[in-house]
C-alpha cells in the first residue's frame, strides 16, 4: 500500500463511503494526509464539575448516576436526560434525537464527557457531549482531538481511520520538498513529523509547530510558482513601443490627470519601451481613474502599429468602457468596437472579420474575446479589468492571441500593497491612491429596521431634489432566508412610493432586459433602481446620489465599499445607508468601520482580517491555487519570508532543476487550479 493508493484499501472503507469521501475531496491516502483538521478540541485537562463555566466547553470525568429518561417533545424531536456526578457536584447530560448515544451509558459506571456547558449550580447541563467509557482501574485517556471538515454521511471516525492509514504510509522513503537549508534557517520541523503533529498532536504546541511548517511550505510553493511565471516572462522578448508618450496622450483628454495617474502611466511607458513583455497590475479605489490607464496603453499600441483588447467581466461594464473610451479613441482617429456574447451571429461574424483584418484597432469585450475563433491581425496590448474576476489561465488565454503582448490588469478591490505583491506575484504593481478632482466622499450611515419609514422619507426627498436612488438586496427573489429580495422589495417600494418610477435589475434577467433597465436608469427615466449586486462593478450614473443597502450585514466590507462607489460620481452630495445595524454586535462593529472611512485600502485590511481570503476574494475568483492552511492576513510576515526565499532560489535555479521534488509539487499545485500553466 502507498500514499497514491485509493482509500478503498483502508479497512472499513467500502465503495459507498469512498464515494462520499470524494466530496471532501479525498480519493487517495495522500488526499487524506492533506485534508487538515479545521479545529482541535483540547481534551487534556479534566475539570471538576463545580468549575465548569456557562457557555464554555469542558472535559469531566463523572459517574452516571441515573438511568437515561427518554421524552418526546414534539413530532420528530425527542430528548434523553440523565444525571452524572463527580466528587465536586452533579450535572445533567442531555441528548437531542440521539437515543443511541444515551443508551450506551450505564448507571454506576465512569465516563469522560466533553461538550459545551449551559447554566450553573444545580441547573448546570452539558448538551450532546462526546463520551468515552473508563474501565475500572484504567487511567482516563486524555488527548488533543482533531476536528475534520465533514460532508453528509462521513463521520469524524471515518476521517480518523483514513488519516491513520495515511500516516502509516509516511514511513521510509518519504521525501521533503523543502530544501533542508530552509528548514534549518526558519526552524521548521520535517514534513513527516508535521503530518504526525497536525493529525495526531500530543499538545497544542505541536499543532502550532505543524501549522507553521505547513503554512511556510504552502506559501513557498505558491511564491515559487508565481516567480517561475515572472522569470519566464522576463526571459521572453517583448514588443518595443517607442512611438508616443503619456504626455501626448494627456493632451488629448478633456481633463488633467491626477498625480497618481501620471506616475502609473510613466511606469507603463517605461515597461513597453524595455523590450520585455509588460505584465502590470494597476489597483486603485472605486472611481480613481484606472480606465484612463487602459486608454494610455491602447493608444501606445495603436501608435506603434498594433491592436489592443480590453476584457471586462460583464457586458454592462464592457459597454460602459466603450461609451467612455470610444469618443477619446475616435478623436485620435482610432477604430474601437465592442464584441459581446449578446450580439447576433451576423454581428459577431462581421466584428471578428474586422478584428482579423486589423481594421478594428481596439476591441472591448467580455469572455467572448478568448474564444478560439477570435483572431487578431497584430495584438500588441491586453487589458483585463476587474482582475479578481479572472484567473491566471484566462489572462494567459487572451495573451496567446498575440505574440507576447503587453498586459495590464486592473482591480478596484484594493488590498495592502505587500499582499498584492504576493497574490499577484507574477505582476508588477502600480497603485492609484488619489481620486480625481470633483469626487467627494459619500456620507455613510448604518441603521436598524426602526428607521425604515424615515429612510423612505429620505429617498423621497432625494428624488424630489432631482436625484436618483439605488436600492441593493442580497437575493433575487423571496426564499427561505429572512432577507430582502430585489423582486419582493421592488414591489414594496412601488406601493410605498406609487408616484415614483421603480425599476428592478438582477442577474437572472436576460442581457437585453438588463440593458433596457440600466439604460433607462442612466437616462433618468427611472427614479429608483432596485437591484442585486449585479450593479457592484462599473455602472456609472453621475446623477445617482443615494445608495440604500438592505441586509448589509450579509455583505463583505469590500463589497459594501464597491456598492457605495456607485454614488458620489457627480456633483450632488451623496449618501449610503446600510440596513443591518440591529443584527447583533458583530454586524454593528463591521458597519461602523464602513461608516468611519471612505479609504478602500483601510476597508480591505479590515475585511481581510475579519473574513479571511476565501470570502474576501469570492469563491475561487482570484484565480490562484487554493490555500489549505495559510491565512493571507495573519501569516503576512511568514509570507514575506517565503517570497524572498522563492525569489532567491529561482534566481539561482530558474527551472528548479536541482530540486525535482519541489518542482513537481509546484507544478501539481498550479496545475490543479490553472491547467497546464508551465507548459
Amino acid at each position: 500500500m502507498g500514499l497514491d493508493d485509493s482509500v478503498l484499501t483502508v479497512r472499513g472503507i467500502g465503495p459507498k463511503k469512498a464515494q462520499l469521501l470524494e466530496k471532501l475531496p479525498i480519493r487517495t491516502l495522500r488526499d487524506a494526509l492533506e485534508c487538515y483538521p479545521r479545529d482541535y478540541e483540547d481534551r487534556t485537562h479534566i475539570v471538576p464539575i463545580r468549575d465548569l463555566q456557562d457557555g464554555q466547553k469542558g472535559l469531566i470525568c463523572a459517574v452516571v448516576g441515573t438511568q437515561p429518561v427518554l421524552r418526546r417533545i414534539r413530532k420528530g424531536m425527542d430528548i434523553t436526560k440523565l444525571r452524572a456526578f463527580d466528587s465536586s457536584g452533579t450535572i445533567e447530560i442531555t441528548y437531542y434525537n440521539n437515543r443511541y448515544a444515551a443508551a450506551l451509558l450505564r448507571e454506576g459506571e465512569e465516563y469522560l464527557f466533553y461538550g459545551r456547558v449551559q447554566g450553573s449550580g444545580s441547573r448546570r447541563m452539558m448538551v450532546s457531549p462526546a463520551s468515552e467509557h473508563i474501565l475500572p482501574g484504567m487511567r482516563p485517556p486524555t488527548r488533543i482531538v482533531p476536528i475534520y471538515p465533514l460532508t453528509s454521511g462521513v463521520t469524524q471516525k471515518d476521517l480518523e481511520k483514513v488519516t491513520a492509514a495515511a500516516l502509516e504510509e509516511c514511513g521510509g522513503g518519504f521525501s521533503d520538498p523543502l530544501p533542508a537549508a530552509l528548514c534549518r534557517k526558519y526552524d521548521l520541523i520535517g514534513l513527516k513529523e508535521a503530518f504526525r503533529c497536525i493529525h495526531r498532536p500530543q499538545s497544542l504546541d505541536e499543532v502550532a509547530q505543524a501549522r507553521r511548517r505547513m503554512v511556510f511550505e504552502e506559501l513557498f510553493l505558491l511564491c515559487c510558482g508565481l516567480q517561475r511565471l515572472k522569470e519566464r516572462r522576463i526571459e521572453e522578448p517583448g514588443l518595443v513601443f517607442d512611438r508616443g508618450t503619456p504626455e501626448a496622450f494627456w493632451a488629448q483628454l478633456p481633463f488633467p490627470p491626477t498625480g497618481a495617474q501620471r506616475r502609473a502611466a510613466e511606469e507603463i511607458w517605461r515597461d513597453v519601451r524595455s523590450g520585455k513583455p509588460m505584465n502590470r497590475l494597476v489597483q486603485g479605489d472605486v472611481g480613481s481613474g484606472k480606465t484612463v490607464l487602459a486608454a494610455v496603453l491602447c493608444d501606445l499600441a495603436v501608435q506603434n502599429g498594433y491592436q489592443a483588447a480590453i476584457m471586462a467581466p460583464t457586458e454592462i461594464l464592457a459597454a460602459q468602457h466603450l461609451e467612455s473610451l470610444g469618443p477619446i479613441f475616435s478623436r485620435m482617429g482610432m477604430r474601437c468596437e465592442l464584441l459581446s456574447g449578446s450580439m447576433t451571429a451576423a454581428q459577431k461574424r462581421a466584428c471578428k472579420a474586422r478584428i482579423a483584418s486589423g481594421e478594428t484597432q481596439i476591441v472591448i469585450g467580455t469572455h467572448a474575446l478568448i474564444q478560439k475563433d477570435v483572431v487578431f491581425a497584430r495584438l500588441g496590448a491586453v487589458v483585463a479589468d476587474e482582475q479578481h474576476r479572472f484567473g491566471v489561465a484566462q489572462r494567459a488565454d487572451l495573451r496567446q492571441k498575440g505574440v507576447t503582448p503587453h498586459t495590464l490588469v486592473m482591480s478596484a478591490t484594493p488590498i495592502p500593497r505587500t499582499l498584492a505583491l504576493i497574490l499577484y506575484g507574477d505582476l508588477d504593481v502600480s497603485v492609484i491612491d488619489e481620486l480625481p478632482p470633483g469626487r467627494q466622499p459619500v456620507d455613510t450611515f448604518a441603521v436598524g429596521e426602526k428607521m425604515r419609514q424615515r429612510i423612505y422619507a429620505f429617498i423621497e426627498k432625494q428624488i424630489a431634489d432631482g436625484g436618483q436612488v439605488y436600492v441593493v438586496c442580497p437575493l433575487v427573489e423571496e426564499g427561505e432566508l429572512p432577507l430582502k429580495s430585489a423582486e419582493e422589495h421592488g414591489a414594496a417600494l412601488k406601493r410605498v412610493l406609487p408616484h415614483r418610477r421603480v425599476g428592478i435589475l438582477h442577474g437572472r434577467m436576460k442581457a437585453a432586459e438588463k440593458d433596457v433597465v440600466m439604460n433607462a436608469f442612466a437616462a433618468g427615466e427611472l427614479d429608483i433602481l432596485v437591484a442585486t449586486t449585479v450593479i457592484e462593478v462599473g455602472v456609472n450614473v453621475p446623477n445617482a446620489c443615494l445608495m440604500v443597502i438592505e441586509d448589509a450585514d450579509r455583505f463583505g466590507l469590500s463589497q459594501l465599499h464597491q456598492l457605495r462607489g456607485r454614488v458620489g460620481r457627480g456633483s450632488r452630495k451623496s449618501y449610503c445607508i446600510c440596513f443591518g445595524a440591529d443584527k447583533g454586535e458583530q454586524a454593528r462593529q463591521r458597519l461602523k468601520i464602513l461608516c468611519g472611512t471612505n479609504d478602500g485600502f483601510e476597508i480591505a485590511k479590515a475585511d481581510l482580517a475579519q473574513r479571511g481570503p476565501g470570502d474576501f476574494f469570492g469563491k475561487r475568483q482570484h484565480g490562484l491555487p487554493m490555500l489549505k492552511v495559510a491565512d493571507l492576513a495573519g501569516d503576512l510576515q511568514l509570507m514575506q519570508c517565503a517570497r524572498e526565499e522563492a525569489e532567491a532560489l529561482l534566481h539561482d535555479d530558474p527551472a528548479l532543476a536541482g530540486y525535482p521534488l519541489l518542482r513537481e509539487r509546484v507544478d501539481r499545485m498550479f496545475r490543479a487550479d490553472s491547467g497546464e500553466i508551465f507548459n
